[in-house]
């Protein structure tokens, strides 16, 4: 997100979090938030869903969070330094966004040299199709991530074999060019070279002067039970590398979970269906019914109506971490006929008048 966006938008408020809260803190309110903003429980609420996790995706990062109190802090001064590409000093020390970690840096690099920090890696995000029961009792599975490898015709240099890179004319070889603005000189990158600091006069016919090729890699996840669909899960440090050694980004798994035919799901609880005759419903009945560990057997009580819902514990969501097991909710569903023979007809008449005399005495 651009620091414009950053400074136009609190997430902490978002969140409903203090600037000062801890991770935990914010995880938990996120999770809060999340589960009751869901679009497939709550129609309607996209929009402040999306709101809250774009608020998640930088509280929930360290690295993220931190240059966001950052921006927050500098206010409009961190925009001027992210349109110019970065300040040069007279000393010639050049600082960029990702060097300016405190004001005091900034006052105190106009008097002397600064390395330029390593950039961490960017995250990426792949989607995971996963099956409902996978998707309930949780899976370690792995995703192929395309990603960028050195090319092996030019082993990185971008340059045809037996050719190498020539310093680049317009800059020689900085990859920037400055523009005196007085105290400071503006800095931009060499539009010849693109700040690479050397030109590639024969590009390599593999990697057409990149020194990259397409390649993927296999990454393994973690799904923990319950994750429901369009759920995002982190993995830390999975993402793009970091340059110069420094921090990977992160990877974000985005779950989609397909139908069952057998259950449907309430938060932690599965649900499903039985159906049980008239007689079955009034005089009560054992049935069988499928949960994810095999069959088990229900009693339904004498004088059950259709759609009462009975409850078998601790047959839903496994239980994960600190959260518990969830139940099985079976909705009973009682089979009224349509097509008696004469004999059922008769013998129903019979009970049809049994209750009005009965309602009748009673009255």
């Amino acid at each position: 997100m651009a620091e414009r966006a950053w400074l136009e938008t609190d997430f902490y408020k978002v969140l409903g979090v203090p600037a000062t809260a801890t991770d935990k803190e914010i995880t938990r309110a996120y999770r809060k938030l999340a589960k009751s903003l869901h679009p497939d429980t709550n129609p309607g609420s996209e929009d402040r869903f999306k709101e809250v996790t774009a608020a998640y995706d930088v509280l929930g990062d360290i690295a993220k969070r931190k240059e966001y109190d950052e921006v927050r802090r500098l206010g409009p001064m961190s925009s001027v330094f992210s349109q110019s590409g970065g300040f040069r000093s007279p000393g010639g020390t050049t600082f960029t966004m990702g060097d300016l970690g405190d004001l005091g840096d900034v006052l105190g690099g106009l008097f002397g040299s600064r390395r330029r920090a390593p950039k961490r890696g960017a995250d990426i995000e792949t989607a995971l199709h996963l099956s409902f029961e996978d998707a309930v009792r949780g899976v370690t599975t792995s995703v192929r991530l395309p990603t960028d490898a050195q090319c092996r015709t030019c082993h990185g240099t971008g340059a045809a074999p037996g050719t190498t890179p020539v310093e680049c004319e317009r800059c020689h070889g900085r990859g920037v060019l400055d523009d005196d603005k007085g105290m400071f000189s503006l800095s931009t990158v060499c539009p010849v070279c693109h700040g690479r600091g050397v030109r590639i006069e024969t590009p390599c016919p593999s990697c057409h002067g990149t020194g990259r090729e397409a390649s993927s890699r296999s990454v393994r996840v973690r799904i923990p039970p319950g994750v429901e669909n369009g759920q995002r899960i982190r993995v830390k440090a999975k993402g793009q590398p970091g340059q110069q050694g420094a921090q990977s980004g992160d990877l974000y798994v985005v779950v989609h979970v397909s139908k069952d035919t057998r259950f449907g799901r309430r938060g932690r609880n599965l649900t499903t269906r039985v159906e049980v005759s008239f007689a079955e419903a009034a005089l009560g009945t054992t049935v069988t019914v499928e949960t994810l560990d095999g069959p088990v057997t229900m009693r339904v009580p004498p004088g059950t109506a259709s759609g009462t819902t009975l409850r078998i514990r601790e047959k839903g969501v496994p239980a994960s971490g600190k959260a518990p097991a969830g139940d099985l909710l079976v909705t009973v569903v009682v089979n009224v006929p349509t097509d008696l023979t004469d004999e059922q007809r008769a013998a129903v008449e019979a009970l049809a008048k049994s209750f009005d005399a009965t309602t009748k005495a009673s009255t």
